[in-house]
C-alpha cells in the first residue's frame, strides 16, 4: 500500500504539470543581471543535495535578472497568446553532476513578477517560487532606473544603470570585463528538484543573438541579502550585464 500511494504521488497531474512538459517561447525587451559574489560554502548550504555551487576559487555566485519579456507562450500558440511581464529572479550559479556530465546552470530560489496572472500560471506550472511585486521603470537617454517593490519586503530593489558606460564595481574579484563575462548568465539549464521522486527537473534554454554588454549599474536598496539566513554575510557586487531584443526558447523539462 505504501508503494501504491508513492505511485500516485508521483503521477499526480500538479506534479506532472511542474516539469516544464512542453517548450515555451518568448522575447526579451531587455535583460540586466546583477551578479553578486558570496563565499561559495555559504550558497552550498542554499542548495538541495544532488547540486553543486558553482565556484571561482573560495567564492560562488547568486544572480539577479531584470527581464522585460514579452509574449511568454507554448511553443506551438500565436504571439498574441503569450503573456507580457516584467520578470524579477534569484538565482545561484551551480553543476549537476549526473550520467558523467557536469551541467552547468542556476537554482532559482525566487521569481518575481508584475502580473497575476504569471504568479498563478508560474506556479502552476515550474517550481520558480513566483510572487507578485510592482516594477517601476524609468528611462532617459542612457539611463535606465529600476525599481521593485514587494508584498512581503523581501526582494525590495532600486538599481540605476549607466548603459554607456561599462566600469566594473570597485570590489569585483574579477580582473576584468572578460573574466567576470564568464559569471553574468544566463547558463544553459535551470534545476529545480522534485520532491515527489527525488529527482531533478531539467530545463535547457535556447538562445541567439545575446550579446550581453557590461553597464556600470549602481544598486540602492536592496532588501534580499538583508533576510536573516544572510547575516554575518557580505554580498560584493561582481559584476552587471545588460541585453535587448532576444528571442529565447526553453525546451521541455527533462526528469534526472
Amino acid at each position: 500500500m505504501l508503494k501504491a500511494r508513492k505511485s500516485n504521488r508521483m503521477w499526480n497531474p500538479l506534479v506532472l504539470l511542474r516539469r516544464h512538459p512542453f517548450e515555451v517561447k518568448a522575447f526579451f525587451d531587455y535583460s540586466l543581471v546583477l551578479t553578486y559574489a558570496l563565499p561559495a560554502d555559504f550558497l552550498q548550504g542554499l542548495l538541495p543535495s544532488r547540486l553543486e555551487v558553482d565556484r571561482c576559487g573560495e567564492l560562488g555566485f547568486l544572480a539577479i535578472a531584470l527581464v522585460k519579456t514579452r509574449h511568454l507562450r507554448p511553443a506551438p500558440l500565436p504571439k498574441f497568446l503569450g503573456q507580457s511581464f516584467f520578470l524579477s529572479g534569484y538565482r545561484i550559479f551551480c553543476r549537476f553532476p549526473v550520467e558523467g556530465r557536469r551541467y552547468r546552470g542556476l537554482k532559482i530560489l525566487r521569481s518575481d513578477t508584475d502580473r497575476w496572472t504569471m504568479v498563478l500560471l508560474g506556479n502552476l506550472m515550474t517550481h520558480y517560487s513566483y510572487r507578485k511585486v510592482s516594477i517601476e521603470e524609468h528611462r532617459a537617454n542612457s539611463n535606465l532606473k529600476l525599481q521593485v517593490k514587494s508584498q512581503d519586503g523581501q526582494t525590495d530593489l532600486t538599481v540605476r544603470v549607466a548603459l554607456d558606460q561599462a566600469e566594473l564595481p570597485p570590489d569585483t574579484p574579477f580582473a576584468d570585463w572578460r573574466e567576470a563575462r564568464k559569471w553574468c548568465g544566463p547558463l544553459p539549464f535551470t534545476f529545480s528538484p522534485e520532491k515527489e521522486t527525488g529527482k531533478m527537473v531539467v530545463v535547457e534554454g535556447v538562445r541567439s543573438e545575446w550579446q550581453p554588454q557590461p553597464v556600470k549599474a549602481t544598486v540602492d536598496r536592496i532588501s534580499f541579502f538583508d533576510q536573516a539566513v544572510f547575516r554575518g554575510i557580505t554580498p560584493v557586487l561582481a559584476n552587471a550585464f545588460y541585453t535587448e531584443r532576444i528571442p529565447y526558447s526553453w525546451k521541455a523539462g527533462v526528469l534526472k
